[in-house]
């Protein structure tokens, strides 16, 4: 097995791991960085990998630091599985294109500076559409249930009571 941190080493923010085991390639997580204004502009750098090299992600939890580079995932062609939890899934659902309505905003405000510094607009890291877009391969799942990714890849997700956990009762 092989982990590569591409977030959330020497900072909290960023969350993005590629780990390499039993011949998948996988993300655990895909987060926006957050705070500084250096880290943040991290968010519209290529990924260090290849996105359709990717078999699967797996998500943690809906903060956008550890789900709020997922539409630009599905923007540059990742169209593989999601694996959260529904409440995740559900956050995710609101949390994500509200993130993009906030990408729309704040790169409206950027690019009117830009183009009277004469320079050329840039795009949004994704809008609130693309973000509604990659909802399609969120697949939810339920606390403690095993999910096998095939025969030697099983994974269950456990409440680590750093999230709401939506119960049916």
């Amino acid at each position: 097995m092989k982990i590569t941190f591409l977030g959330a080493a020497k900072t909290v923010t960023g969350s993005n791991h590629l780990v390499e085991a039993a011949g998948k390639r996988f993300l655990v997580d895909c987060g926006m960085y957050q705070g500084k204004i250096t880290e943040e502009l991290d968010n519209s750098d290529s990924f260090l990998f290849n996105v359709k090299d990717i078999d699967f992600v797996l998500l943690t939890h809906a903060h956008i630091d550890h789900s709020g580079r997922i539409p630009k995932l599905y923007n540059e062609g990742y169209r593989n599985p999601i694996y959260a939890t529904k409440a995740t899934c559900d956050l995710c659902s609101i949390m994500l294109p509200d993130s993009g309505h906030i990408q729309e905003t704040e790169i409206e405000w950027k690019n009117r500076k830009r183009l009277r510094e004469g320079k050329e607009p840039l795009p949004p890291i994704y809008t609130a559409l693309e973000a509604e877009e990659c909802l399609e391969v969120f697949k939810p799942v339920s606390y403690d249930e095993i999910i096998e990714i095939d025969e030697n890849i099983r994974v269950r997700f456990n409440d680590a009571g750093h999230m709401l956990r939506f119960c049916n009762y």
